[in-house]
């Protein structure tokens, strides 16, 4: 082989690591992005659910002091929604970590407030405890879908950043490692 020959090839191996160190990173990035969308879905969905748990509460379907017990549970749950609003980047710090305990204990009093015998008497019953009960289930059902869904997510990044190329070469940069989210999500009744 000449020295042109040499060179070509060089110039050619080069360009395509080059190109595939460009699709790795913006992969990557792609996969933060999913994240931290999938973070602020399970957020919403999060507050959704501690919402709904209010207003069953609140709509007197329930013994008071399941009612009580169950107000103060989705309070507390809102607070620390709000404790966090004005933070600037979700992933940064991994700020759920914080509201795992506090997102079990909701589950946890709604499981406690709302035994099968309860949630069959309110069903029976109709009205607005019904339709609150409704709220509910369909709140944690969706903070059950979305928690799986930013888990997974996770996880991809995860096995991404482990690849060898990805840290020999620092293509995820500065960014935190994200973490999954876990907490009992499981549906009362």
């Amino acid at each position: 082989m000449t020295t042109i020959s040499w060179i070509v090839l060089v110039i050619c191996v080069l360009l395509v690591l080059a190109w595939y160190l460009s699709y790795s990173a913006a992969r990557l990035d792609r996969l933060h992005a999913k994240v931290e969308g999938a973070l602020s879905a399970l957020d919403a969905h999060v507050v959704r659910r501690a919402e709904a748990s209010l207003e069953l509460a609140n709509s007197g379907a329930i013994d008071p002091a399941s009612g009580f017990l169950l107000a103060a549970a989705a309070s507390e749950s809102l607070e620390r929604v709000n404790e966090r609003a004005f933070e600037s980047d979700l992933l940064e710090g991994q700020h759920f970590a914080g509201r795992e305990s506090v997102e079990s204990e909701l589950t946890e009093v709604l499981h406690a407030a709302l035994p099968g015998q309860v949630v069959t008497d309110i069903t029976a019953e109709g009205g607005p405890g019904a339709a609150a009960l409704e709220r509910v289930r369909e709140a944690g059902l969706r903070v059950q879908l979305a928690r799986r869904f930013h888990n997974e997510a996770v996880k991809e990044v995860q096995r991404v950043r482990a690849k060898r190329v990805v840290r020999l070469f620092r293509l995820a940069g500065y960014a935190d490692l994200p973490r999954t989210v876990e907490f009992d999500d499981t549906l009362p009744g």
